[in-house]
């Protein structure tokens, strides 16, 4: 999951200033770091939000594994939560004490590579990530064409919708077009006598970043439209794409099929929204929160503007890459490779970690022969959505300027401000924060 991240942009200063001293007092100190000879193993530190539950549990046993089967170079895994995890990186780095290898969200890498905390892929690595992983999850952990580590989780957007409920309202099947949406929105859609919400028919949710940004971008890159220009410099989303969607939106809302103050999280887990975008980490917690009633959950694409348009969704997702301030990158790059490219019956060590834990990699191949003919058919609309995503864009201001849309989009939701308005404040916004951040 790519939940919402610390938008700050302090320096590294005021950052170090910012933090609780203890933040760098407790498990935040460089182990020993070893000779590399025998009985004195060099001890690379692995710094990710992998913190707790199922996620820690997973990314142990691979590490147990290399530090079985490893004299010379162990691994210590570190972890915070992922709202930290930014701060942490360019504090510790500020204070001399960053990690060897990072798991950044990769909407950060032109952050990281501008603050000079992220070290480029050495060839040979560059060219295994171009080779091995889709086009989506290499430009994810690329910066300017640069690549910057191996992709991890990659999440792509799809259609989530219930069954029951379309059935209910004499609908077939989900739809394909921004139409047969808005059709199917209206007639899924239910109030109370008192105007209540009771089922929305299409989830719009401010709750955080995946049900704002995230279902916003992956309906703007359906209509072929992208929210910053190629070059990185400008927003390109104050366009007739960008217009269409925000056009969509506001119609939803305004014949309310769509409540936004709805946490949609809860309320399709309860039967209360009929369709929604999201990110596919979400199979795995709608299994465990629904039971039986799992059977009601389809997935399919994004819907197109219309019946002849090419599909396209976003993507987003994490990277594990290398610090500049390791003493011993090319160790640190080994047991990357160890972990993200060597195949143990037929795939990687991490898309097999990231499948244990109901999520993707970019590695196409992997998903297939792990998922197999028994595994979720939810996960195929995602797997599928691999060949077509379109990555987050990632520059040096990318985080305020996903910030900034998110703002926007939501005042535009609550009335606050019209699409001309929202098109117009965004462009502005944008515009002068990430072509300053260059």
């Amino acid at each position: 999951m790519t939940p919402t991240p610390p938008a700050g942009r302090l320096s590294r200063r005021r950052l170090a200033l910012a933090l609780p001293s203890a933040l760098l007092a407790s498990g935040c100190a460089a182990p020993s770091r070893g000779t590399g000879r025998a009985g004195n193993p060099i001890v690379l530190t692995l710094l990710s939000h992998y913190a707790s539950g199922e996620l820690k549990k997973a990314l142990q046993r691979p590490v147990d594994e290399w530090n079985a089967t490893h004299d010379r170079v162990k691994v210590a895994t570190k972890a915070v939560e992922f709202t930290d995890l930014l701060t942490t990186f360019m504090v510790r780095q500020a204070a001399g004490q960053g990690a060897d290898i990072l798991q950044p969200y990769c909407l950060w890498n032109g952050q990281l590579v501008r603050a000079g905390v992220l070290r480029p892929a050495p060839a040979g690595h560059a060219e295994e990530v171009r080779r091995g992983y889709g086009a989506a999850a290499v430009g994810s952990s690329s910066v300017a064409g640069r690549v910057y580590g191996y992709p991890t989780e990659t999440q792509t957007y799809a259609l989530y919708y219930n069954k029951r409920l379309l059935r209910a309202a004499g609908v077939d099947g989900p739809p394909r077009t921004w139409r047969e949406l808005e059709e199917t929105a209206y007639r899924t859609a239910r109030r109370d006598g008192y105007g209540n919400t009771l089922v929305q028919g299409f989830g719009l949710s401010t709750y955080d970043d995946s049900t704002t940004v995230g279902q916003t971008l992956a309906l703007l890159n359906a209509a072929g439209g992208r929210f910053v220009a190629a070059d990185g410099r400008s927003t390109a989303i104050d366009s007739p794409a960008g217009r269409a969607v925000l056009d969509l939106q506001h119609r939803l809302v305004a014949k309310g099929a769509s409540d936004p103050g709805v946490n949609v999280y809860k309320a399709f887990a309860s039967g209360q929204v009929a369709m929604v975008i999201s990110a596919g980490w979400w199979t795995a917690n709608l299994k465990s929160l629904m039971g039986e009633a799992y059977r009601d959950v389809g997935v399919a694409p994004v819907p197109l503007p219309g019946a002849d348009g090419r599909h396209a969704t976003l993507s987003t997702g994490f990277m594990l890459g290398v610090n500049t301030a390791s003493e011993h990158p090319r160790e640190a790059w080994e047991f990357l490779r160890w972990l993200n490219a060597d195949k143990v019956r037929g795939a990687t060590r991490m898309s097999a970690l990231q499948v244990s834990v109901g999520s993707l990699t970019g590695r196409a191949d992997d998903m297939r022969t792990l998922l197999g003919a028994g595994g979720d058919p939810n996960l195929r609309p995602f797997l599928d959505a691999l060949a077509y995503a379109v990555p987050e864009p990632n520059g040096p201001g990318a985080q305020q300027a996903k910030s900034l849309l998110r703002k926007n989009i939501e005042a535009l939701w609550t009335g606050q401000q019209s699409v001309e308005e929202a098109l117009r404040t965004t462009r502005r916004q944008v515009d002068q924060e990430v072509s300053r951040s260059w």
